[in-house]
């Protein structure tokens, strides 16, 4: 069995950090949203928390901290959403996508 760097150790730590803050931020949204959560494809869903993952990698920890994502409106969700299309398409500069993004979510906090 191979051993596992300390670099790899750490990285697998941040992934798994990052994966259990958008799970609980994916979970606040779904319980606000209710029944208008089910509007939304499995692929929107999958792009909604890529972009929290991007945002919560670019953010500083006190920052994500301070976001209520429970006072995301469904549009500010649909924008997240439409601007992770645009990324997965190649139509936006990933940087630029999470920009927006984090200022949608400044706005709530």
């Amino acid at each position: 069995m191979p051993d596992v760097t300390d670099d790899e150790r750490g990285r697998r730590v941040f992934q798994i950090h990052k994966e259990m803050a958008v799970e609980t931020a994916l979970g606040k949204i779904r319980q606000t949203m209710g029944v208008d959560w089910k509007l939304y494809s499995v692929s929107d869903i999958d792009i909604l928390k890529y972009m929290l993952g991007e945002s919560w990698v670019s953010m500083d920890r006190r920052s994500w901290g301070q976001c209520t994502f429970s006072r995301l409106r469904r549009e500010d969700i649909d924008a997240i959403i439409r601007i992770g299309k645009q990324v997965k398409s190649m139509n936006r500069m990933e940087g630029d996508a999470v920009s927006e993004m984090n200022e949608i979510l400044m706005r709530i906090s």
